[in-house]
């Protein structure tokens, strides 16, 4: 997954996985079928799960010579049963806009608007940037905020929380 600063710092709980350390590199639906802690990080669990198993029904329909999904999808359905369980269920989704409930370790619990966006990318079909965003003057807006100041200070200081946020809005953070 490709990410700005605040995306990494959005989706911390993911790169901080296990899941992460033991394949290399952070995964959503790894984390969210083999991480405990994705429970708790996603606020509305069984959506999560649900969507996520419905987007990579569609990726397999799309890309159903790509090694590394069909591994993934292996990896799963031996190691987890609620994704086995959705597994079979069949859905398949693509959503391009919506509402991404968390709940933070840092930033507390964060309602964000996300728009997916398709890139004219013409190595892989399906390559895409996430977009999330928070309504204006909402709690999400500050949060996130305070995230990107959090980002943004040198190392020995990100633990220090800011008491006063910049009046300018935050950029979006992006993940794909």
């Amino acid at each position: 997954m490709a990410h700005n600063a605040l995306g990494r710092a959005l989706y911390a709980p993911v790169f901080t996985s296990g899941t992460a350390a033991r394949h290399g590199r952070a995964n959503i639906a790894r984390y969210t079928f083999l991480d405990p802690g994705a429970q708790d990080f996603f606020t509305d669990w069984d959506t999560a799960y649900a969507s996520t198993a419905a987007l990579l029904r569609a990726e397999a329909g799309r890309r159903p010579h790509d090694r590394a999904l069909r591994e993934l999808i292996g990896d799963l359905s031996t190691l987890s049963t609620t994704f086995r369980t959705v597994w079979a269920s069949h859905d398949v989704r693509i959503h391009h806009d919506g509402t991404k409930k968390l709940h933070h370790p840092e930033a507390g619990r964060l309602e964000l608007i996300y728009q997916s966006l398709t890139l004219p990318l013409h190595h892989r079909d399906g390559d895409g940037m996430t977009l999330y965003t928070a309504a204006p003057g909402s709690a999400a807006e500050d949060q996130l905020r305070l995230l990107g100041i959090w980002t943004a200070a040198p190392a020995d200081h990100k633990s220090t929380h800011p008491t006063e946020a910049p009046q300018d809005s935050p950029p979006p953070a992006t993940s794909g």
